[in-house]
């Protein structure tokens, strides 16, 4: 039974993802028989055509500094985590080793599976925010659908998620002295420092992930289904923008740390092994 789980999870989210691309070309249809462009200046009419509780909000919000938010997550985060890796470095352990089991396949598959789906809500994401800069047409229109087939996928993937690892993501009253140090990250020194199997930086992204993916998965539907006041998809339109830009930032946390602030961290997710050595810093409240 258990080796059907994943396949029958891949198919199930084929076949929604299917259905919502093709709800996707309705759903612009309906509004004008025109060009993509017009759909959307008669999709944009609705949400700013008349002023009520949220409207004047959401139109100075979309105009302009929603776009200056992400701009500065795009360029600022990457340019402080590059003075990081200049100044501080990254942190080296031998592989060479005794090397402990950590991950087992099925989590390194949803893993998997969430991080490709994340990674292209974010690309997709951005390519939506700054699609005029891109001329607009048909680029940010595949955007739109390749953005919602990801949000299907990630929304699968984070239920298994907090099934995998709910447990070991609940807070610990060390978790306060791993934040207040920033992990061990700002010195050179290698120290062991208070974390279990995942240390607070990691939970935070864990919780963030998946309860502001919710979030952005209910925001999702009122924006691409308009079931709704014009009030709800202004507020939906606006929280969307807000917490994607932080979901944005942290996810640009994940992959440096991930990628480049561990030397050979990403393999754990491969092989699904980690070094001895780098647990006893990282993780040494973890029982090996």
């Amino acid at each position: 039974m258990k080796k059907l789980i994943l396949p029958g999870c891949i198919l199930f989210w084929a076949m929604a993802a299917l259905a919502i691309a093709q709800s996707q070309g309705q759903l612009l249809t309906s509004f004008s028989p025109g060009p993509s462009t017009a759909a959307f200046h008669e999709i944009n009419g609705l949400f700013t055509g008349d002023w009520q509780q949220y409207g004047q909000l959401f139109t100075s919000l979309q105009s302009k500094l929603f776009s200056q938010i992400f701009l500065l997550v795009i360029t600022v985060v990457p340019l402080i985590f590059l003075l990081h890796y200049i100044v501080i470095g990254p942190m080296v352990f031998s592989h060479e080793g005794k090397q402990v089991y950590y991950f087992n396949l099925f989590a390194r598959c949803i893993h998997w599976v969430a991080g490709i789906s994340f990674a292209l809500l974010v690309i997709t994401g951005l390519l939506i925010i700054f699609g005029s800069w891109v001329g607009g047409g048909t680029l940010p229109r595949s955007g739109r659908i390749v953005h919602l087939i990801s949000a299907v996928v990630f929304s699968g993937s984070a239920v298994f998620m907090l099934l995998i690892w709910a447990k070991d993501m609940i807070f610990t009253p060390y978790d306060f002295l791993w934040m207040l140090i920033l992990g061990g990250y700002l010195s050179k020194e290698k120290k062991p420092v208070p974390a279990g199997r995942f240390n607070a930086g990691q939970k935070c992204w864990f919780w963030l992930a998946t309860m502001g993916g919710a979030a952005m998965a209910v925001t999702g539907y009122f924006l691409y289904s308009f079931q709704g006041s014009p009030d709800t998809l202004r507020l939906s339109a606006i929280i969307h923008n807000a917490l994607g830009a932080v979901m944005v930032a942290v996810f640009f946390v994940h992959l440096y740390m991930s990628l480049f602030a561990i030397k050979g961290a990403i393999h754990s997710m491969i092989s699904g092994y980690k070094p001895e050595a780098e647990l006893k810093i990282l993780h040494p409240r973890f029982k090996i």
